[in-house]
Parts: C-alpha cells; sequence; structure tokens
C-alpha cells in the first residue's frame, strides 16, 4: 500500500482529506494532511512535512508516499519539491478531489501506477459540463409557466 500527503494551503488539505473519509471512511490512516498557514515559514512547513513523510513511510505496510499538492511554484509544492526523492516519494501538483479520490482508490497498486492513476483522475474529473446557463437558454413551446420574469 502507498500512504498520501496532501499539502495546501490552509484549510484545502484538510478539507480534501475529510472528503476522502467522507467517501472512504476506511482511508484515515494513508491519508495525511499538512495546512501550510501563511504565518509560518517554508522551512516549519518543511520540518512538519518531514516529519509527515517519515511517519507515513515507517508504517510497516507502505511501500511509497504520493504527495499532493494544490498549486505548481506556491509554497507547498516547493515544500514537497524538497520534500520527496522520486523513489520511495513522488509529487503531483494541481490536486483536485477527483485526484484524491483515484489516489485513495488505487493506493495498493505501485507507486508508479499510482501516480499515473492520479494524474488521469485529476484531469478527467476537469470538464465543461454546460456551455450555457438554463436561464438564458430559450423558452419551449410546450412550457406553461408564464410566471417567470425574463429580463
Amino acid at each position: 500500500m502507498n500512504a498520501i500527503l496532501l499539502i495546501a494551503h490552509a484549510p484545502l488539505a484538510h478539507a480534501l482529506r475529510a472528503c476522502a473519509l467522507h467517501v472512504f471512511p476506511d482511508c484515515g490512516e494513508a491519508v495525511t494532511a499538512i495546512d501550510v498557514q501563511p504565518n509560518l515559514s517554508p522551512d516549519e512547513t518543511l520540518s512538519t512535512a518531514r516529519i509527515a513523510l517519515q511517519q507515513a513511510s515507517r508504517q510497516p505496510q507502505v511501500k511509497g508516499v504520493l504527495v499532493l499538492t494544490d498549486i505548481f511554484g506556491a509554497t507547498p509544492s516547493n515544500v514537497a519539491q524538497r520534500l520527496v526523492d522520486g523513489v520511495g516519494s513522488r509529487l503531483i501538483t494541481g490536486v483536485n478531489l477527483p485526484m484524491l479520490l483515484r489516489a485513495v482508490s488505487y493506493r495498493h497498486e505501485s507507486l508508479d501506477a499510482l501516480v499515473q492513476r492520479a494524474v488521469v483522475g485529476g484531469t478527467q474529473g476537469v470538464m465543461q459540463v454546460a456551455i450555457t446557463a438554463p436561464q438564458n437558454q430559450p423558452r419551449r413551446p410546450h412550457d406553461q409557466d408564464h410566471h417567470d420574469h425574463q429580463q
């Protein structure tokens, strides 16, 4: 099994973890969250992240750690880049909920496969659903409600 470490601007990391626990109540031990606080230095955040990574890595069933951050080039991503080694831990930026849920679902696969599945889950989770808002669509002839007010 692989562990997942979320490092994101506060309160996103803990919010994403809470969503993952809502969908997968058994993933608590596998998913750790670090909210990057605006009043802490990157070195302080890195220190906290190193401890979290070591704790996750020490679990007997953990083979690797997938680190997910929110924005490439921002403090969480910069901290994570200093943290991961590319062998036992990997980094993906641009985390979203579909990416996290995919990662949790496939955390038992190899770290390489997990990275691929997480990226695909994140990208497939972003899509345009409707081009126009319903209020801008023309009325259909069979619509009977004449009490709506269009401007």
